[in-house]
């Protein structure tokens, strides 16, 4: 080379998206050699001081790793544990923890459509600068997201870290009057997530497809969110497979005990987060991954709005691969969690204890839940007492670390090969915009990203 040139640039705090991070790009005679999301907040050792507490502790102590998605944590926590002491939780428990799940997703993906995602399409910094052009819809939005709240605050006892879930149920469960007027705002909730969807629809977006596997539970007949087999749909133009993306491919499926033999964790020298491999293959898990291998399981009416809002029907193999199209997704999952809360308090019959007793005994359990970011799975060794001597956590963003730098890779591939050359505040741009696509939850805080772009 007759000519190197180095920059570095630094964005000291993003914060649309959730965590602590940076993102170190290499480029060399117009290529990306190298991309590399870190991840450099110190460990937080959750698995760590897990290990010698009670059985019955893991469900609160988790749901401290996120306050954003804190039921995920517990009810994966829960499952787990129960795996371990060999209890099955059914009926009407069964359908109170799914509706407190309904709630978080509805508040999540609300959050991440509105406040984090929304912005990069409209041309705004924040939403608060979004509320000065769109003040209706960013109302629409907070409104959608207080419902959700309202559904944790019942059921869990508050809307951040919830203390109302224990093991084998609740501490105590809502009377049929008390669920009344949550599904009156459910009602008006519906129309806001209809109208979610309309107007998310009307965006514009690139036109980009991802070569990951997918990978999320599965329940035949429902939409998977608590519970459910890890399913994984093969990746575009692998083993002979076609290389179109929006096409439904083959599936594989298997026991969520067998998940440590299939998801392998390693650690990268650029980041304190474990990357994960399925399979020896790079995986996408969260939003896009439910959608292709659950959305044939939605209600009539959702499925009519997916199909509306552009993309395509389930049914018929019809699977969207495009990032940016995510928010479309979340937009359709709200529109559901919505109706699924409705249904399941129309349902509901108050249970004749609020819990089912968890006596604990030896052994090692698995549990699985669809955090709003993707498959978030636990694992617990418990002694004879109760006690844990060994606790496993494996993250959504953990998961998509590696797919999340080959989405970026590919981002910043494909604006460097276009013209007008791009300059290195429009590479930090896109490079942030492709991370929030993703919504990751790197860690649980609220500030993201240091770029820094070498060029040789």
């Amino acid at each position: 080379m007759s000519h190197q040139e180095s920059k570095v640039l630094r964005v000291e705090s993003l914060a649309r998206v959730e965590g602590q991070g940076a993102l170190h790009l290499r480029l060399q005679d117009g290529e990306v050699t190298e991309a590399r999301l870190k991840i450099y907040e110190p460990p937080r050792f959750f698995e760590a001081f897990l290990r010698g507490r009670s059985y019955t502790e893991p469900p609160d102590i988790t749901s401290r790793v996120c306050g954003i998605c804190p039921v995920a944590y517990q009810m994966s926590a829960c499952r787990a544990i129960e795996d371990a002491c060999g209890i099955a939780v059914d009926g009407q428990l069964a359908a109170l923890r799914r509706l407190l799940y309904c709630g978080e997703w509805i508040e999540s993906q609300t959050l991440h459509i509105y406040l984090l995602h929304a912005p990069d399409f409209l041309g705004a910094d924040s939403v608060i600068d979004l509320a000065r052009t769109h003040r209706a819809h960013v109302e629409r939005g907070l409104a959608l997201k207080r419902t959700g709240n309202a559904l944790m605050e019942l059921l869990g006892g508050r809307a951040i870290h919830p203390i109302n879930v224990r093991l084998g149920g609740f501490h105590s469960v809502p009377t049929k009057a008390e669920l009344r007027p949550l599904a009156e705002r459910l009602k008006r909730a519906r129309e806001d997530a209809e109208a979610t969807v309309r107007w998310v629809a009307g965006f514009d977006f690139p036109d980009v497809g991802l070569d990951n596997e997918l990978f999320a539970l599965a329940e035949p007949g429902t939409y998977a969110i608590h519970s459910g087999v890890p399913t994984a749909m093969a990746a575009p133009g692998t083993a002979g497979l076609p290389a179109d993306s929006d096409r439904a491919l083959p599936t594989r499926t298997f026991p969520l005990h067998e998940f440590p033999d299939h998801v392998v964790e390693t650690q990268v020298p650029h980041s304190t987060g474990l990357h994960s491999r399925l399979d020896g293959n790079r995986h996408l898990t969260g939003t896009l991954a439910r959608y292709a291998i659950s959305g044939r399981w939605l209600p009539v009416e959702v499925l009519q709005a997916a199909q509306e809002a552009g993309l395509g029907d389930p049914r018929e193999g019809a699977v969207c691969r495009n990032p940016f199209r995510s928010i479309i997704v979340r937009a359709i999952e709200v529109r559901y969690a919505v109706g699924e809360a409705l249904r399941l308090i129309d349902a509901y019959e108050p249970p004749p204890r609020p819990y089912v007793d968890v006596p604990a005994r030896a052994g090692t359990g698995h549990g699985a839940t669809e955090a709003p970011r993707g498959l978030l799975y636990h694992r617990y060794t418990l002694d004879t007492e109760g006690t844990v001597s060994e606790a496993a956590l494996v993250p959504p963003t953990a998961q998509n670390q590696a797919a999340i730098e080959q989405d970026l890779r590919r981002a910043v591939q494909e604006r460097l090969d276009a013209r007008p050359a791009a300059t290195d505040a429009e590479l930090t741009a896109l490079c942030e915009r492709t991370i929030r696509n993703h919504d990751p939850c790197i860690s649980c805080a609220t500030h993201f990203l240091d770029l820094t772009v070498t060029r040789d």
